[in-house]
């Protein structure tokens, strides 16, 4: 999602960048399945077409659909889309007939559709970086809501040991082959929270491990690079007022992928939410 004019280039880069390496990005949260089964069940439950923000290369797409619900999905990376579409390619020809993708900015594009299930899954709605980006993407949810449908978003709750990290420090995983380019690399992230603006910035640094015979392994640094990641950081209250005030009700929130309750020790709140009856802009 671009950031609004105006705003810096800063979070324009956190938006974008990691979502260019999609072969690194499937490789990355190839474990991560609780939020996709959550999502298959939330989809059988309220029926389609779902409309899907952040459909991204379709790891929770695909499963819908392959569940035989159809999804019509919205992203800002051109990068993911197309791995989406090289995925759908490998499909059955009744999977690929329920997918649809659309490239574009989730507080701006318009459908000619409504949908009884509009959802904005893993963390997507973190790209809403001011309160003007929140309520242009809740005017679109809106507008793209059937009579009586459900909206169903999760975010990440923020965790102060995390925002008080110190973005001189360095802190390291253990060393991967990467997937896009082959090599093994050394990787480190940094954690800088920026308090006025409520957004987490981290830069992920990958440095490649060449190899140099029996000499074992050297430094290749020079062709190491920097990706960066930028996440508004909302609160459960402050998201629950952002809500109520663009016109919706809660229809219940917990605190993980099976229905918890979400309390102190949750780290990610789950939102099903209404359009109001009988609100309208002012």
């Amino acid at each position: 999602m671009k950031p609004a004019r105006g705003s810096d280039r800063e979070l324009e880069a956190g938006s974008r960048a990691h979502y260019e390496d999609a072969a690194y990005y499937a490789s990355l949260y190839r474990n991560r399945i609780d939020d996709v089964q959550f999502y298959v069940d939330v989809a059988r439950k309220y029926g389609g077409p779902v409309l899907e923000y952040g459909i991204g290369n379709g790891r929770i797409a695909l499963p819908v659909a392959r569940h035989g619900v159809s999804v019509v999905g919205i992203d800002h990376s051109r990068p993911m889309l197309a791995d989406l579409r090289a995925r759908l390619a490998r499909e059955p020809s009744d999977v690929r007939a329920r997918v649809t993708a659309h490239h574009g900015d989730m507080r701006q594009k318009r459908l000619a559709k409504r949908f009884p299930l509009v959802t904005c899954p893993f963390n997507a709605a973190l790209h809403l970086y001011t309160r003007d980006d929140v309520e242009r993407f809740l005017a679109r949810v809106r507008a793209h809501l059937a009579p009586g449908g459900m909206f169903v978003c999760d975010l990440s709750v923020p965790v102060f040991q995390d925002l008080m990290r110190d973005p001189a420090r360095a802190y390291k995983a253990p060393r991967f082959k990467h997937p896009t380019t082959g090599d093994v690399v050394r990787y480190v992230e940094h954690f800088d929270y920026d308090r006025a603006r409520q957004v987490l910035f981290v830069s992920m640094e990958f440095d490649p491990i060449a190899k140099s015979g029996s000499r074992g392994e050297t430094d290749a640094s020079d062709r190491g690079w920097m990706t960066p990641l930028a996440h508004r950081q909302f609160f459960p209250q402050e998201w629950a007022a952002l809500l109520h005030y663009n016109g919706f009700e809660v229809d219940k929130v917990e605190g993980d992928f099976h229905g918890g309750p979400l309390d102190r020790t949750s780290d990610v709140m789950v939102w099903y939410a209404r359009v109001r009856r009988g609100w309208s802009a002012k």
